[in-house]
């Protein structure tokens, strides 16, 4: 069991990865500097847009040059980013810190899961894996709940100690991905004597159109990422602008933290538990029940007024969605093309938040955000009808 220590480093890697405790003050930060909501809404966009650019050449990085290299780098930029996003005070220094964070987000996404699950293929512990990814997930969340909890007061105190803090958290994650071991995998001699930069651009390009190759003979591939990642950015929306919400319905901001930190409890609880849950309804009633439980929380939460017992409900289907839609999409994709299919599912999600994220705030400036709630549960229904379709066919 050559890469069984992988496992192991994954899970500290993951914890380093979700100290983030400028996760729910970076706003409150960059407005209290003297950067008007405008320009925090450019910023957030040109993240986006730098995610998306960049996703698929980040991915393929990893796949020709290694998951291992995309992760060290990954680390470094981020730490940067809030370095810049600390101690820049003009709006040109900002923009350069959220493409280094955009940069960090991309190097990562694709990589490690690549790095996880080829781990378990090559030792032939593939089956493991939903299992591994639960108890990944489980860490990831126990981060977020003590993010949550921590940065407000860390904030509190100086906003310098919550950056510092995560800028650790992420060089702590650069000194672990130091010694994961790179899963040797057969990869094609492709090299041609060229210069440097011209052998990365035909490494890119041959990666890329072999990967597309990859969707055209299974489409389901893309379907799924489609699929998910529009709910992953549902509930991404619901996590910015329920704070609105709800402040707006008179709660405290540390009343919404507590909810906040109980949603990510209940993900992690059910996160760890996915395995178990799959061995008793099976794969396919998790990729049937999770959408359709969640249409009922999101609908919960948009025509109910208890929409914090709603959102709070909506962190056991995220916890359950994020290890079977990855174990299912891993099952389905060949592991040299990996990190570059996966970063496909990054970037979908990318341009989902890119179309979403401000057509929600659109709607809520000239309706209200009840009404945008509405439009995202009617999204999201709209959406799961067809995934239940192609589902029955391929039982078929």
């Amino acid at each position: 069991m050559r890469y069984r220590r992988n496992v192991g480093l994954a899970y500290a890697f993951s914890l380093s990865l979700s100290l983030s405790f400028t996760h729910g003050i970076w706003m409150i930060f960059l407005a209290s500097q003297g950067f008007s909501l405008v320009q925090l809404g450019l910023l957030e966009a040109i993240f986006h847009v730098t995610s998306f650019l960049m996703e698929v050449p980040t991915g393929s990085v990893a796949d020709i040059w290694g998951r291992k290299a995309s992760r060290i780098a990954g680390r470094l930029c981020y730490a940067l980013s809030l370095i810049f996003m600390f101690h820049s005070t003009t709006f040109l220094f900002q923009v350069v810190a959220f493409i280094l964070s955009a940069l960090g987000y991309n190097l990562e996404s694709g990589a490690g899961d690549a790095l996880l699950y080829d781990s378990l293929l090559l030792d032939g512990e593939e089956g493991r894996y939903i299992k591994v990814k639960g108890n990944d997930e489980l860490i990831n969340q126990i981060g977020s709940i003590l993010s949550f909890l921590l940065g407000g007061y860390l904030a509190s105190l100086d906003f310098g100690l919550a950056f510092y803090a995560t800028a650790g958290s992420a060089l702590a994650g650069f000194c672990i991905a130091l010694f994961f071991i790179e899963p040797e995998l057969e990869k094609e001699e492709k090299r041609k004597k060229t210069s440097v930069f011209n052998n990365v651009l035909i490494s890119l390009k041959s990666q890329i159109l072999d990967s597309g190759k990859v969707f055209k003979k299974k489409p389901r591939i893309g379907f799924f990422i489609l699929f998910s990642e529009s709910l992953f950015a549902f509930m991404v929306c619901l996590f910015f602008y329920l704070q609105n919400h709800w402040t707006n319905l008179g709660f405290s901001p540390a009343t919404i933290g507590v909810v906040f930190s109980l949603h990510a409890a209940i993900a992690a609880l059910f996160s760890v538990k996915a395995h178990a849950i799959e061995k008793r309804i099976g794969q396919r009633g998790l990729l049937v029940g999770c959408p359709l439980m969640l249409l009922v929380t999101l609908w919960g939460v948009a025509l109910t007024p208890y929409s914090m017992v709603f959102y709070v409900l909506c962190a056991s289907i995220e916890g359950l969605l994020i290890p079977t839609i990855s174990t299912y999409l891993n099952q389905l994709i060949p592991s040299k093309f990996r990190a570059t299919i996966l970063s496909f599912q990054s970037m979908a999600y990318s341009l989902f938040m890119i179309a979403i994220f401000p057509l929600v705030g659109l709607v809520g400036n000239v309706a209200s955000l009840n009404h945008a709630f509405v439009l995202l549960s009617a999204l999201a229904t709209l959406l799961v009808i067809p995934y239940l379709v192609m589902l029955s066919k391929q039982k078929r």
